[in-house]
C-alpha cells in the first residue's frame, strides 16, 4: 500500500483499488505523539525515580527512544488510518463521487 516511507500508492498493487483519495492528513502524527508520549512518559518517570540518571544520559536515551518509536509508528498508523477510511467508505472509497 505504501510507495515510500509515508507516500501511499495511487492504487493497490494487489487488487487495483484506487487509494489516491485518502485523507490521512494530520491524524498519523497526532496518534504517534499520543502513543509514544504515553509509553515514554511513564518510563521516564520510572527511570528517574529508580536510577536518577544524569541529565545527559536521560536526554540521550529517552530522546533516541522517542525518535525511534515515532519513526516506527508513523507509517503503520498512516496505513491504519487509510484502512479505516477504506473500510468505512470515507472520502471517495465507496465508489460514488466524493
Amino acid at each position: 500500500m505504501m510507495r515510500g516511507y509515508l507516500k501511499v500508492r495511487d492504487e493497490c498493487p494487489q487488487c487495483g483499488e484506487a487509494l489516491h483519495h485518502h485523507r490521512a492528513d494530520d491524524g498519523p502524527p497526532y496518534l504517534t505523539l499520543l502513543i509514544v508520549g504515553h509509553i515514554v512518559g511513564p518510563l521516564m518517570l520510572w527511570a528517574y525515580i529508580r536510577y536518577e540518571p544524569s541529565p545527559l544520559v536521560f536526554i540521550v536515551v529517552f530522546g533516541a527512544m522517542s525518535v525511534l518509536m515515532s519513526l516506527w509508528f508513523l507509517p503503520r498508523l498512516k496505513g491504519a488510518i487509510v484502512a479505516v477510511q477504506w473500510a468505512a467508505r470515507m472520502h471517495g472509497f465507496g465508489g460514488r463521487a466524493a
